[in-house]
C-alpha cells in the first residue's frame, strides 16, 4: 500500500512494511526482532529503548530520518521526566512509524542479549611483555645536585635496572615532577621495549594491563590481560556495528566504492566499537583506563585498513593489493582508544589481499611452521582464511563463504544467543528431530526442556545449528547429495512441509515456527563449497592428497561438530580425532603478541614465508567449487568418515562417500526399514 513504510532493525537486519502509525514495538514483535519490554509496552520500564539511524542507506534502498517517527508521546514525555531519555533514543512501545526507518536495537534493549563465543583457549605463553613496570628509589635534588628530574630518573633506571633509556613519551613530562615529589622520589615507571619511558606513578605499583582485540567482520572480541602475570582478567565480545553497511567484507568495500565520502564513517564506527569494548573489559575487571598501557589488534585486511583509516577499495578488485602489509605501531589514541595517554597500539602484519593480520595471529597461536605434520588451518567466518603447510612450506588463501555459517541469510537464522537452536539430531528411522538451544543442556524431547527454556523461549537457529540440521537431514536421506530436500518422502515424514514448488523441514512447530528451507540448504551448500574448494586448491598446489591434522578456528569454527562438517563436505577427509577446535586462534595470537615481544619479531618474519594463492586467479577453483556443491562431494572420497559413520571399516575404494555410496546405501536401507515399520503399523 502507498501509505506503508519500510522499517529495518539493526543489528539483526530484519525488515518489513507496516501501515503508518504502527508502534515500533508491534512491528518488532511481528518480525521476531529481539526487544525487551518488562512492563508490557506501557512506557514504564524503559527496556524497549531504541535509536534512530538517520541518513541514506543504499543497502536497504531507503532514506531514514528522525521525522519518520511520530512526535514524542505523552508516555515518552512522562518517562523522560522521571528517568531521562538520551538524545536520539525513543521508546519502541510509544514511538509510531511515519515513514521509512532504520532502527538500532542496542544491546541493553535486547531480551536475548548477544552471547559472543570467542573465548581464547588458554595456551602456554612465554611471558616477555612489551611493557614492564620498574620501581626506583631516587635521591632528592639539592643545591649540589641539580640534575633535571628526567636525567635523575634515567640514571636511576640505568643503575638499578640496567636500562638504557633512549626516548620518552611527551605525556610523561607533565606527570614526572608531581609523581616524583608525591612519592618522596620513590616511583614506578612503565618502560616499553626496555628503552621508551611511558608512564610514572608515585610509590610502588604492580598493576599494568594490556588489551588484545580481534576485529572481526561480524564480531569484535577483546581480552584484557595482566601484563605482569599474563592472566586474562576480562574477556568480552560485541557485534561489529559495521553490519549496517553490509553483512560481509565485499559489501562493505562496495559501499565505500559507491560512497567514498562516507569511508570515514566506517572507520569511526569500528573505532567507537573497539573503544567501547576496551571500556567494557576494563569495567568488568575493575581496571582504570589509565592502567592499560598496550593494545594489540588483529583483523582481516578490510577491517585492518578501515580501522587504520585506509581506503580498502583496491581490495575489492583484482589484483587485490594491500596498502600496507607490515606491522603497524602507533599511539593508541590515534585509533580513538581511551587508554593511558601514552599507550601504544600494535597491529600484526597482513599476509596478502584477503589474508590478513587475523591469519597472522592464527599462525602465531597454532604454529604449523614448527611441525613436521601437514596441517590445515581454517578460520571459519564470513570470509574464511585457510592455511596449509608445515615447517617446510606454508600456503594460504581466502574463500568468500559469506555469512550463512553464522546464521545470516538463513530463513530462521540468528546469532548465537539465548534460545537459538545450536544442536540438531534427526532419527534415521522415524525421521523426527530433536534439538538443543543455547541456555539449556536439555534436548527438546526431554521432559524438563520446556520449563528450562520458558524464560527465553526458542528464538531461531544459529550457525552450528543449521550445519547440524542439514548434515542430519542428509544422513537421514531427507536431503539428497544434490542438496534437494526430498519431497517424495513427505508421506512418511510429517515434518516435511510443501513450500511452493519445493519442501522444507519443520524443526519447531511452535512460535516462532522454525524451518530448514530449500533456500537454507542452498546457502549452506554455497558456503561449504567455497570453503572446501579453497582447501582443495591449496592441497593441489602443495601436491598432497590428504592432511594429518585440521584445526577449525574462529567464533563459528569453535562450536561446530567435526563429524557434521565432514559429512557436509566442508573440510577434506581426515581422522576425526585429528580435527580440532582452536577457539579464537586469531585473538589468542594477539594475546601472545601482547605478552611476548619476541613473538612480534617471529610473526613479522614468518608472514614473509607464506605463499599466497589467489583463488580468483586460478582456473581450477571454479571446477573445485562446482564439485564441492554436492554433499559431501561429487568425486572426493571420505574413508575416515565412512569408518566412523558405521563403526566398521568400509571398502572406500569401491564405495567412496564422495560418490555417495556408503551413506546413500544406508539411506536406501533406512527407507526400507522405515517403510516396513510403516506397513507394520498400518
Amino acid at each position: 500500500m502507498a501509505d506503508d513504510a519500510l522499517i529495518v532493525f539493526l543489528p539483526s537486519g530484519r525488515r518489513g512494511r507496516f501501515a503508518t502509525g504502527t508502534p515500533v514495538l508491534q512491528a518488532a514483535r511481528e518480525l521476531g526482532v529481539d526487544i525487551d519490554s518488562v512492563c508490557g509496552g506501557r512506557g514504564i520500564c524503559g527496556r524497549c529503548m531504541i535509536g534512530v539511524e538517520t541518513g541514506e542507506f543504499p543497502k536497504f534502498g531507503i532514506e531514514s530520518r528522525s521525522a519518520h517517527l511520530g512526535p514524542m508521546s505523552a508516555r515518552e514525555h512522562r518517562y523522560h521526566g522521571r528517568h531521562g531519555l538520551a538524545p536520539g533514543r525513543r521508546l519502541a512501545c510509544a514511538a509510531r512509524l511515519q515513514g521509512d526507518l532504520v532502527v538500532d536495537v542496542p544491546a541493553e534493549s535486547q531480551l536475548h542479549r548477544q552471547i559472543v563465543r570467542k573465548d581464547p583457549h588458554e595456551r602456554p605463553v612465554r611471558l616477555d611483555p612489551v611493557v614492564r613496570l620498574h620501581y626506583v628509589e631516587l635521591e632528592a635534588p639539592g643545591i649540589h645536585d641539580q640534575r633535571s628530574d628526567l636525567a635523575r630518573l634515567e640514571q636511576g633506571l640505568a643503575e638499578q635496572w640496567g636500562l638504557e633509556i633512549h626516548a620518552y613519551d611527551r605525556t610523561l613530562l607533565a606527570e614526572l615532577p608531581l609523581a616524583l615529589r608525591a612519592g618522596d622520589f620513590k616511583a614506578t615507571v612503565a618502560v616499553r621495549e626496555g628503552r621508551l619511558l611511558m608512564a610514572i606513578w608515585p610509590g610502588f605499583r604492580d598493576r599494568a594491563f594490556g588489551l588484545a582485540v580481534d576485529v572481526g567482520t561480524t564480531t569484535l572480541a577483546g581480552h584484557l590481560c595482566d601484563l605482569a602475570t599474563g592472566e586474562v582478567v576480562a574477556a568480552m565480545g560485541v557485534m561489529n556495528p559495521q553490519i549496517r553497511f553490509g553483512e560481509d567484507l565485499i559489501s562493505r568495500v562496495s559501499y565505500i566504492q559507491r560512497h567514498p565520502e562516507r569511508a570515514t564513517e566506517l572507520t569511526a564506527t569500528v573505532r567507537r566499537a573497539v573503544g567501547k569494548l576496551a571500556a567494557a573489559t576494563a569495567a568488568e575487571a575493575g581496571v582504570e583506563h589509565r592502567e592499560i598501557l598496550e593494545a594489540v589488534l588483529v583483523g582481516n585486511p578490510v577491517m585492518h585498513h578501515i580501522l587504520l583509516g585506509i581506503d580498502p577499495s583496491q581490495l575489492g578488485r583484482a589484483p587485490f593489493p594491500l596498502v600496507i602489509d607490515r606491522s603497524v605501531d602507533l599511539r593508541a589514541g590515534r585509533l580513538g582508544l581511551k587508554l593511558h595517554p601514552a599507550a601504544r597500539a600494535y597491529l600484526l602484519p597482513c599476509i596478502a589481499g584477503h589474508v590478513g593480520a587475523d591469519t597472522a595471529g592464527m599462525l602465531l597461536a597454532e604454529a604449523p611452521h614448527a611441525a613436521h605434520e601437514m596441517c590445515l588451518l581454517v578460520d571459519v567466518g564470513t570470509n574464511a582464511e585457510i592455511v596449509l603447510g608445515n615447517r617446510e612450506r606454508l600456503l594460504a588463501c581466502s574463500s568468500p563463504t559469506g555469512p550463512a555459517f553464522e546464521g545470516a541469510q538463513i530463513s530462521c537464522g540468528q546469532r548465537a544467543a539465548l534460545g537459538a537452536i545450536e544442536r540438531v539430531r534427526v532419527d534415521p528411522i522415524t525421521l523426527r528431530s530433536r534439538f538443543k538451544v543455547i541456555g539449556s543442556d536439555r534436548w527438546s524431547d526431554e521432559p524438563e526442556f520446556t520449563s528450562e527454556v520458558a524464560e527465553f523461549g526458542i528464538t531461531g537457529i544459529c550457525g552450528s545449528g543449521i550445519i547440524e540440521a542439514v548434515a542430519e537431514l542428509f544422513l537421514a536421506g531427507l536431503v539428497l547429495p544434490s542438496g534437494l530436500i526430498d519431497g517424495s518422502r513427505a508421506a512418511e515424514c510429517a515434518q516435511l512441509v510443501r513450500d511452493g514448488q519445493v519442501y522444507s523441514y519443520r524443526l519447531h512447530a511452535g512460535t516462532p515456527e522454525i524451518l530448514v528451507t530449500q533456500t537454507d540448504v542452498r546457502a549452506i551448500q554455497l558456503a561449504k563449497a567455497a570453503l572446501y574448494a579453497g582447501a582443495r586448491l591449496l592441497m593441489d598446489r602443495m601436491g598432497v592428497s590428504t592432511v594429518d591434522r585440521i584445526v577449525l578456528a574462529g567464533a563459528f569454527g569453535s562450536y561446530i561438530d567435526p563429524r557434521h562438517t565432514m559429512v557436509l563436505g566442508m573440510i577434506p577427509d581426515c581422522p576425526l580425532d585429528r580435527v580440532l577446535s582452536a577457539g579464537n586462534a586469531a585473538g589468542a595470537g594477539a594475546r601472545i603478541a601482547l605478552l611476548n615481544l619476541a613473538a612480534r619479531r617471529e610473526i613479522e618474519a614468518l608472514v614473509r614465508r607464506v605463499e599466497k594463492v589467489e583463488t580468483a586467479a586460478v582456473s581450477s577453483f571454479q571446477r573445485e567449487f562446482v564439485a564441492a556443491m554436492k554433499i559431501p562431494h561429487a568425486r572426493d572420497a571420505f574413508p575416515h568418515l565412512d569408518a566412523a559413520q558405521d563403526g566398521r571399516a568400509r571398502d572406500a575404494a569401491h564405495q567412496p562417500l564422495g560418490q555417495s555410496a556408503p551413506i546413500a546405501q544406508r539411506t536406501t536401507q533406512t527407507r526400507k526399514v522405515a517403510g516396513a515399520s510403516d506397513a507394520g503399523t498400518r
